[in-house]
């Protein structure tokens, strides 16, 4: 993710993280993963998904 992409999609957030958009979509559902809609469609900024692998990587549970 060292590219210039601010805000990402559920699709791009799950291949990132290596788990499956509905998976990504359950995070986000229960607001373990910060994100927004644009219309229908889930955003989430690249600082957010940061902060959520630092959490993990601390202990914190899903």
């Amino acid at each position: 993710m060292h590219d210039n992409k601010e805000i990402l999609t559920i699709s791009q957030v799950a291949k990132y993280l290596q788990i499956s958009e509905v998976t990504t979509y359950r995070l986000v559902q229960e607001a373990k993963l910060p994100a927004f809609k644009i219309g229908r469609s889930w955003r989430i900024k690249r600082e957010d998904i940061l902060a959520f692998i630092e959490k993990q990587k601390s202990g914190e549970r899903l």
